[in-house]
């Protein structure tokens, strides 16, 4: 069976690029605008990986992260932050949120491809 990966970025365009990687390797994606939005999208799905950015409008990735965590259908998602961020105090509020990998921008597809292949299971 497909894996399903969810991709949460404000960009639309970077959406797509990470979807058609994702898609590329086999995965199906969902799309969603920003924490808010994929909160109302995960309702009743089934996701088993989410790549997500940190800074975005209406729900942030951390606040997102920390929120899904609370899901108990969701609790045990893996999560990838892929964001601009680098800084090691983001980084560490991440990891304590629960993100499983951190991926700074601009990042090679391959590398993202690596990682949700790795927390995929």
């Amino acid at each position: 069976m497909r894996k399903t990966i969810m991709v949460v970025d404000d960009s639309g365009s970077f959406r797509t690029v990470v979807k058609l990687a994702l898609q590329k390797a086999g995965y199906t994606v969902m799309e969603a605008g920003d924490g808010k939005d994929a909160l109302a999208k995960l309702a009743g799905a089934k996701v088993n990986l989410i790549v997500c950015d940190v800074n975005m409008p209406n729900m942030d990735g951390l606040t997102f992260l920390k929120t899904l965590k609370t899901l108990p259908a969701h609790k045990f998602v893996p999560v990838i932050m892929l964001t601009t961020e680098s800084q090691e105090a983001k980084k560490a509020e991440g990891k304590a949120a629960g993100a499983r990998a951190w991926i700074t921008k601009p990042f090679q597809p391959s590398q993202l491809v690596d990682a949700v292949n790795k927390l995929c299971v």
